[in-house]
């Protein structure tokens, strides 16, 4: 993760300004925040505006996914790519087990996970097949947003290595 972020910056940050670069890293599946605070780290942004940017980029795709992911697999198997619809639709069923025991609870701690696969775009996917409904799984993707993104800076700020 580090390498991919760490090319990027170099990318985005030539050209626009650190916020910027530090929100659309936060946009990306798999990146999400925990991308967007090691860019924010790099690009020497103090920790309370990271984690409001990355909370922002990480948080503004949910609502659509959860709302309309459905309808564009149900276009999208009528097209070529029915490939990449089967394997989303798997990697989002994959979860149902981890996330479905505990339903909203569970949501939120899968999110909060800050690992790769467990971010906001996959828990809204899961969420999404899954049919919970949308203010449940909207509240579940803040929360464990919330969640990863204090860890996340605790980790990358070195507030933790100052309280341990």
């Amino acid at each position: 993760m580090e390498g991919i972020v760490q090319a990027l910056v170099e990318l985005f940050s030539k050209t626009i300004p650190a916020e910027l670069t530090v929100f659309l890293l936060s946009l990306m599946p798999i990146i999400e925040l925990r991308g967007g605070i090691l860019a924010a780290k790099l690009l020497e942004l103090d920790m309370w505006r990271a984690f409001f940017i990355c909370f922002v980029g990480t948080i503004l795709p949910t609502p659509f996914i959860l709302l309309f992911i459905n309808k564009i697999f149900d276009w999208m198997r009528n097209t070529r790519l029915v490939k990449l619809v089967n394997r989303m639709e798997e990697k989002g069923r994959s979860k149902f087990e981890k996330i479905n025991r505990y339903k909203t609870l569970g949501l939120l701690i899968f999110v909060a996970i800050p690992l790769p696969g467990t971010g906001a775009w996959t828990g809204s996917l899961a969420a999404a097949l899954m049919k919970m409904d949308f203010k449940s799984a909207m509240l579940s993707v803040v929360g464990g947003t919330l969640v990863a993104d204090v860890i996340m800076c605790l980790i990358s700020y070195g507030v933790l290595g100052l309280i341990l």
